[in-house]
């Protein structure tokens, strides 16, 4: 008998920032659960993050990239994605440096030093997206970004504290109980706060919680004696949720399949700067896919399907894999029949060629690709950013192409022979009107695209397993699945959370 979940309380007018003790704590998560319970009690919601670093990120209905999550949270909300909802995003190219990406649209390369100078411009941005998201919606949902704790990045602060003494708003500090010592961290974040910060941290909230909750209660008491401050609910650990990563990468490589049968084996290298692996999501998720990412030192595994992914330093990643052994092991894997994708970045490595000579992703230069695909690729200043639909062009059968929708995030041109035969045709302007996209080899064991979410639809998703090699491929809705999760979360954090007390806070 499933049990009823207490009704939504009403959402006041105002904001609530939601800060981690650590990356990672769960804020990402609190929010887009929170939007999507404010939703279901009529409020008009949005998320806003001030500033975010990944290396996943979304094409906005205005034509400018927001990190991944800021998407979801968007869906979870019920609204457009836009610039707004993440007004700084910062794309690491470099253990010292980031492309500076500031209302959707890359600005520089700025090393750490240089962008804490760059700062007090950056500050501008995020408080003009929250005004104006202030202005459209009633509640606002804020995620801060790392920690508060960080002391040594206090200064001209716009990611935590810093934003939220300057808008003055309430704070939900959110610790992760699973990695260990959820009540130093706790302690310990409040004690690097000055004492207008921890006044307006307003309670706490326990993530990914297992176990007897009777066992914790002692704990959650002295925690509330200690500072004063209440807990506002323990979430439990929950397993299985298909939600778009921020940026890491999952905790376990190895994704195996849940059906009986034939399966698909898929290999991805975990490239250093790997972009946008929410690519790769719906496979994941495939009962039928034994998907896997290969990470630094691994020798690579035999596999039907291999893909290589985006990257934000294509040359830097491309030296990676030669340097750990996939050139050998690719042709290796093509000369005994397997299929290859390569997407964005990955689709820029088959080619014969890629250049920077204006230093886009780091000194100018060029070098070779792998050469099985007959094209060149030169890195451009300007960014292409744009949601896309289409269908693939793989030939054979006399089903319908299979539809896709997903977006490009690239810096480059490509040109050569091998475009004469795309891998998508894209909708333009009139209806019917299209144009090609990719590339796919003579012998049909490649494909390239700079289409992001080429897995994404159920029909693109099932077309390309049976392309790989799986003749009776099973569907998979990945955004069925995604919303069945927010839903999931929703109901879970209904449960678990004191509503009342969390949204009595907002103001």
């Amino acid at each position: 008998m499933t049990a009823t979940l207490p009704a939504v309380p009403r959402v006041p007018a105002g904001t609530l920032m939601i800060q981690g003790t650590t990356s990672d704590a769960g804020k990402s998560t609190l929010v887009a659960g929170l939007c999507r319970l404010a939703r279901r009690a009529g409020a008009r919601v949005a998320p806003f993050k001030p500033q975010n670093m990944a290396l996943n990120s979304a094409v906005t209905v205005n034509g400018g990239e927001i990190g991944r999550a800021q998407a979801l949270q968007a869906i979870a909300a019920g609204i457009e994605a836009h610039t707004d909802l993440n007004p700084v995003l910062l794309k690491p190219n470099s253990d010292l440096g980031s492309q500076v990406i500031i209302h959707g649209k890359a600005r520089m390369n700025l090393n750490a030093r240089a962008y804490q100078d760059y700062k007090p411009l950056a500050r501008e941005a995020v408080l003009e997206s929250y005004g104006r998201l202030r202005a459209r919606y009633d509640t606002v949902f804020v995620e801060g970004a790392g920690s508060p704790a960080e002391v040594n990045l206090r200064a001209n602060d716009i990611a935590n504290m810093g934003f939220a003494e300057a808008v003055d708003c309430p704070v939900v500090l959110v610790a992760d109980i699973d990695r260990g010592g959820v009540f130093a961290h706790l302690i310990g974040t409040l004690a690097c706060l000055s004492e207008s910060e921890r006044a307006r941290v307003k309670g706490f909230v326990i993530n990914r919680f297992r176990g007897d909750r009777t066992l914790l209660e002692p704990g959650l008491a002295w925690l509330e004696q200690q500072t004063g401050k209440p807990v506002l609910g323990v979430v439990p650990y929950l397993h299985g949720l298909t939600l778009d990563a921020e940026d890491m990468l999952p905790g376990a490589a190895h994704s195996g399949a849940q059906a009986e049968g034939e399966t698909l084996r898929v290999v991805v290298p975990a490239l250093p700067h790997i972009s946008n692996h929410t690519d790769f999501d719906a496979l994941r998720a495939h009962p039928q896919v034994d998907f896997t990412y290969v990470r630094t030192g691994e020798a690579p595994p035999a596999a039907d399907l291999v893909i290589l992914p985006g990257s934000k330093n294509v040359r830097d990643d491309l030296a990676w894999l030669r340097a750990q052994g996939w050139e050998t092991a690719l042709a290796r894997h093509l000369r005994y029949g397997g299929r290859v994708i390569g997407i964005c970045g990955g689709m820029q490595m088959l080619g014969r060629a890629i250049a920077d000579p204006h230093g886009v992703e780091g000194e100018p230069g060029a070098v070779e690709g792998f050469g099985w695909l007959d094209y060149e690729t030169v890195l451009t200043r300007e960014k292409t950013l744009k949601n896309v639909t289409g269908a693939l062009a793989l030939e054979g059968g006399h089903a319908a192409p299979a539809r896709v929708a997903g977006y490009e995030i690239h810096m480059g041109e490509t040109r050569g022979r091998s475009l004469e035969f795309p891998a998508l045709r894209l909708a333009v302007g009139e209806e019917g009107t299209t144009r090609p996209d990719g590339a796919r080899s003579a012998d049909g064991q490649i494909l390239a695209t700079y289409v992001h979410g080429l897995f994404d639809t159920p029909e693109a998703c099932a077309a390309l397993v049976r392309w790989a090699g799986l003749a009776l491929a099973r569907t998979v809705d990945y955004p069925a699945l995604r919303e069945a999760s927010l839903e999931r979360l929703a109901d879970t954090l209904a449960a678990s959370l004191d509503l009342e007390k969390v949204f009595g806070v907002i103001s």
